[in-house]
């Protein structure tokens, strides 16, 4: 499938260009502060930047498709908003995840094990170190922990059935448990980066959401190097202990990732084979792989591994997202085929109605989806909003408010994301034709994260339910609680969850499978039908790119590498890092 192609054909040139014109076509003015240039057919297109700049091209992989706004934070804590390659490249985990065996394997840690029930064990690895020549040991695994305790941590959840952790020796950390949640468990031990003691542990209790930590001191295989308003660049650590360790080598000296302006100009950037990897939404992939153009991980439609479910997300803390029957409304509004044909070009599919990936069709509680489902029909969804009491009272084609007041609901989507924003004007016009009045507004990508996790939005679109190795990854993302003054993972809408949450526990606790399993995957899709916290639409497809002008043997279905070919947050851990360290330089 990964053919070295060290000059393009004319054939492969027109291509390209075709794409470029229909790029221009599918984006907003506001996706870049350049100006405008012609292409060879006589369509204007934001001018393209030189990122290639002092790096050496051979000895530089250049990325794309996580980073929308200047890198500001090196913070990992959060979960959200640091520059990428943050948790992954700078900061490490426990294990890894391998989402096409669905299992872990070690990484700081040398191996772990259940004790019993309620005690898990992790033996470290014993070389070790942070970038400054601290070791890195238990003591750091144990800080890392107990900082769940402190207000706004995402993994404060954990210290409700987590009594104690213990640094047994210097590579032995011992967590003891009030109960067992074997699936939630496993999760943190992938996905919560272990953190400096040395460092973060003179933080003060406001310092540890909000400083920008812009002198980062990491264990990872690469170190910061620089940032521009353009760009986020990290240099290889020679003195990684991973080498040694696991017999890993980086054949990269830098890894540079460019701040997406729009997908436009990502595509440009592919074009020229200035971008290696993209894992931005690029339309017209058909004829860009049958040119050869850019290769894919399959070769052929859907080319782009599943990876998370696309949500429209109402407010639930004011009028009328906080009405159930108004969303459920709402989900019937939305025309998703059109969306997934016409923004898409049917390389995503539409999501089944419980949100929960194909991955977990096993899960399915079919007799719930056929009791409580929703799709697209404009007569059931104007007949939803007049049975809860929704009017058009001044003619205008609207509803109002239950109060009378005016319905005009802004849905946000962050600008140059030229597939949510074609996704955004369809959500639009259908659910006009059921009287529900939306209009779209596309600030930057760093003011719709802000209110996205302060709340300040009447719908907004989200798609970080994804892979995982559970479900309960899925609905603990749909129901998160409690409700903080900084929702960072999940339930964005502030859906008081209370009695769904107690039911993600319940999942968290069972055994995969297991007849209580079941049970309580059934309550929660039952749950989520019925009250519509999140509108689950499409399944997200794993956009990914690659050219092999530099850099050759990127993962593929039919090739030896099957990691996730993806540099988005929470993916270094999936399959990222691998990726990166399967490249060869095409000579």
């Amino acid at each position: 499938m990964f053919r070295l192609r060290t000059r393009r054909s004319a054939a492969v040139a027109a291509v390209a260009a075709s794409m470029l014109i229909l790029a221009a076509g599918c984006s907003s003015d506001g996706g870049s502060t350049t100006d405008p240039t012609p292409t060879e057919g006589g369509e204007a297109t934001e001018e393209v930047p030189d990122v290639v700049g002092e790096y050496p091209r051979a000895e530089t992989v250049f990325t794309s498709g996580t980073q929308w706004g200047p890198p500001s934070s090196w913070n990992p804590i959060p979960g959200s908003g640091d520059a990428t390659g943050t948790r992954g490249l700078l900061y490490e985990t426990l294990f890894h995840f391998d989402p096409s065996t669905l299992e872990l394997s070690p990484w700081l840690a040398e191996s772990g094990e259940w004790v019993d029930d309620q005690t898990y064990t992790v033996t470290l690895r014993d070389n070790a170190t942070w970038t400054d020549g601290e070791a890195l040991d238990a003591e750091d695994v144990v800080f890392t922990t107990e900082l769940g305790q402190q207000p706004g941590v995402p993994w404060q959840n954990l210290w409700n059935w987590l009594d104690s952790v213990e640094a047994v020796d210097a590579h032995t950390v011992t967590w003891h448990f009030s109960e067992s949640r074997p699936q939630e468990w496993e999760n943190w031990l992938y996905t919560r980066t272990i953190l400096p003691q040395h460092i973060m542990g003179d933080w003060t209790g406001e310092d540890i959401t909000t400083n920008a930590n812009p002198d980062p001191v990491g264990s990872g295989p690469f170190v910061y190097s620089t940032h521009s308003q353009d760009r986020m660049v990290w240099e290889r650590n020679d003195d990684w202990w991973g080498t040694e360790a696991m017999g890993i080598e980086f054949p990269m000296r830098y890894v540079v990732d460019i701040v997406n302006p729009s997908n436009e100009v990502a595509l440009s950037l592919l074009m020229q084979g200035t971008l290696d990897v993209s894992n931005n939404f690029l339309p017209g992939i058909t004829q860009l792989v049958e040119s050869g153009a850019v290769a894919t991980y399959y070769d052929e439609a859907p080319y782009m591994l599943s990876a998370n479910t696309a949500m429209l997300i109402p407010n639930a803390t004011k009028a009328p997202g906080n009405d159930a029957a108004f969303r459920r409304a709402l989900a019937h509004a939305i025309d998703i085929d059109t969306i997934v044909t016409t923004a898409y070009g049917n390389i995503v599919q539409a999501a089944n109605p419980t949100g929960l990936l194909p991955a977990f069709e096993t899960y399915y509680d079919q007799d719930v989806i056929d009791e409580l489902g929703f799709t697209f029909d404009v007569e059931t969804a104007k007949q939803l909003l007049a049975d809860a009491g929704y009017e058009d009272s001044d003619g205008d084609g609207y509803v109002e408010n239950l109060d009378g007041s005016e319905m005009n609901l802004e849905l946000i989507v962050p600008a140059g994301w030229t597939d949510w924003m074609d996704a955004a004007q369809i959500i639009a016009e259908s659910a006009g034709e059921a009287g529900i009045h939306i209009t779209n507004a596309t600030p930057d990508s760093g003011a719709v994260d802000d209110a996205r996790t302060t709340g300040n939005f009447d719908l907004v679109m989200n798609n970080w339910a994804q892979m995982s190795n559970t479900p309960w990854t899925y609905y603990n993302y749909l129901f998160s609680m409690p409700i903080q003054d900084s929702m960072w993972s999940g339930n964005f809408g502030r859906w008081d969850a209370t009695e769904a949450f107690a039911k993600v526990n319940d999942l968290a606790r069972a055994q995969s499978g297991s007849p209580e399993f079941q049970a309580a995957i059934s309550d929660l899709q039952r749950i989520s039908l019925e009250e519509m916290p999140m509108i689950p639409m499409w399944y997200n497809g794993l956009w990914s790119q690659v050219t092999d002008g530099t850099w050759t043997n990127w993962p593929s279905s039919d090739g030896p590498v099957t990691a996730f070919p993806s540099t988005w947050h929470g993916y270094w851990e999936m399959g990222g890092l691998e990726m990166l360290a399967s490249l060869t330089p095409a000579g």
